[in-house]
């Protein structure tokens, strides 16, 4: 856990809702396993899931999430969270929290997709909706903008890897990702966190997408990491096809993939064991692609 975090546990999150929410104060409260780092999931019942703040970071997501996930939710074709209630802080926790009703699946895994090309179509399918829908009004994307805005802190994280990767061989790659030419296209809404964590299938289907907090309006090939952090090499071009990406927007969504995960690896290395080795699959994943591994 890192400085800024608070700690969580479920009689904290019964005594809240109890207090904000009295017709839910005798349900049942059982926290989630989750590799998520800014928010703690507590399912409340069978029917509900609380979703804390863990920092004072994420705080904004949450309020993004309660304005735009109604309108959001109806446009696309799998279920999202839907907020049906904002708590207050109390009890000792300074934030406010959301309740959602719970979405049914599980987190797929990587390597380990059930039905790759199916899943390629559905998730195809989602970012190609979600890019239609009118960006009037959206929130700038915390990952919509120009990848060189990206290029010093990644920099960094491979200098803090050192021979915990191939140095020079990523290096190549990321210097490729920034010639790829940039967005000259109308700002369209995108996720901007499409990872195996966000991703809920049921019977090798997508069965919904989650975590919008990140969500916005800019250049949306962000939403193309899943190619590397989930589907495997054999699917791709499936989910590229449904989405309809050029080579630019292809070039700079492999960029997205390479950068998160490069700065996530450093920060989470001994931290968050499944974010980790999500970012390792992804920089191998990358690696192959271009003969280098």
């Amino acid at each position: 856990m890192h400085a800024d975090e608070i700690d969580l546990d479920a009689p904290l999150v019964q005594r809240l809702v109890a207090g904000r929410f009295p017709q839910w104060a005798a349900l049942p409260v059982r926290r989630l396993t989750s590799s998520g780092t800014e928010n703690a999931m507590f399912r409340l019942g069978t029917g509900l899931v609380v979703r804390l703040p863990r920092r004072p970071g994420a705080v904004p997501d949450l309020t993004l999430e309660q304005h735009w996930l109604p309108r959001l939710g109806p446009l696309l074709p799998v279920p999202v969270p839907e907020p049906v209630g904002t708590g207050e802080p109390g009890e000792g926790y300074p934030w406010p929290w959301s309740v959602h009703r719970w979405l049914e699946g599980r987190n797929p895994v990587a390597g380990a997709v059930a039905e790759p090309e199916r899943l390629a179509g559905d998730l195809g399918a989602f970012v190609r909706a979600l890019r239609r829908i009118p960006p009037r009004d959206g929130p700038p994307g915390y990952r919509c903008g120009p990848l060189a805005e990206r290029d010093e802190p990644t920099r960094a994280a491979i200098a803090e890897l050192g021979g915990r990767t191939d140095t020079g061989a990523v290096t190549s790659l990321w210097e490729a990702a920034l010639r790829a030419p940039v967005h000259t296209g109308p700002p369209v809404w995108a996720h901007g966190d499409l990872s195996p964590g966000n991703v809920l299938v049921d019977g090798g289907r997508l069965s919904a997408v989650i975590d919008f907090g990140c969500a916005g309006v800019g250049d949306p090939a962000v939403d193309l990491i899943v190619a590397w952090n989930l589907l495997p090499a054999s699917a791709r071009d499936t989910f590229r096809a449904a989405v309809g990406a050029d080579d630019a927007e292809w070039a700079r969504g492999r960029g997205w993939a390479l950068s998160v995960s490069l700065i996530q690896l450093p920060y989470y290395w001994d931290t968050n064991p499944a974010l980790a080795e999500n970012s390792r699959h992804v920089v191998a994943e990358i690696l192959a692609e271009a003969g280098l591994r």
